[in-house]
């Protein structure tokens, strides 16, 4: 496996290279890939399928200058704050490992490197549904996944200091989710690293990760390639930059 070290960028240019990697893993131009990267501005992606302004705050979102984009993956709208969040990304052909076969144990599988550094720390992780991951109970982690032509992407978040009073500012969390997670608001719902003592700046939250990513799968530091990079800059252009796109359905 490849690994990417961590960039930081706006969402349009994350989301591009996830894809970009993606289809050039599907082409044979590029390996089985890991990366870790970080948002900025904070960001807010939202699923492949969702309603632009029935999940997120549109108003809110454009006053704290906080930009939204469409993942091709499913799920929900995520809030990526660049002060408090990193986001891990594999790409891997279905063929990499056993588990990779079935949906589920795939999402366990390829997060599993986050739960084992939250373990590290000395936090109660583990997963909980299909592909949140808890910490003392509290979801401090979310993935999405898409499948083309037996290559999976996901992608998911580490809330090692989240800011989730903006969080529940820019996304519309419903009270019927809320109630079916057994829980009244977003407080009791979601954790951080911060939240449960533990205190990290990015880089140690990025080292924690990329150790238990490089401790999970044999892998070797690499870049992206010139052929990716150009995919990266059309797709910019095509979809993630255009409104289009984002504000569909």
């Amino acid at each position: 496996m490849r690994f990417i070290p961590l960039i930081v960028a706006r969402p349009e240019v994350q989301m591009a290279i996830d894809e970009a990697i993606m289809r050039a893993r599907i082409e044979g131009k590029a390996p089985d890939t890991v990366r870790l990267y970080a948002f900025s501005p904070s960001s807010v992606t939202i699923g492949r399928f969702q309603s632009v302004v029935h999940d997120v705050n549109l108003g809110e979102a454009k006053r704290l200058g906080v930009p939204v984009v469409r993942r091709i993956t499913g799920g929900g709208s995520v809030f990526h704050d660049e002060f408090g969040e990193i986001t891990y990304s594999v790409v891997v052909g279905e063929d990499y490992h056993p588990m990779l076969r079935n949906v589920e144990t795939s999402y366990r599988y390829l997060a599993g490197p986050l739960v084992d550094a939250l373990k590290e720390l000395g936090l109660d992780a583990g997963f909980s549904g299909l592909n949140d991951i808890v910490a003392n109970g509290k979801k401090i982690s979310g993935s999405a996944q898409t499948r083309r032509k037996g290559v999976i992407l996901q992608h998911g978040t580490f809330m090692y200091s989240t800011r989730v009073e903006i969080l529940g500012k820019v996304l519309r969390v419903s009270k019927a989710k809320l109630a079916d997670k057994g829980v009244s608001s977003i407080w009791e719902r979601v954790t951080t690293l911060e939240r449960e003592g533990i205190k990290l700046g990015r880089w140690e939250a990025y080292e924690l990760l990329k150790n238990s990513f490089f401790n999970a799968f044999p892998m070797e530091e690499g870049e992206l390639t010139d052929y990716e990079l150009g995919l990266a800059e059309k797709l910019i252009e095509e979809k993630y930059g255009n409104p289009e796109w984002n504000e569909m359905r």
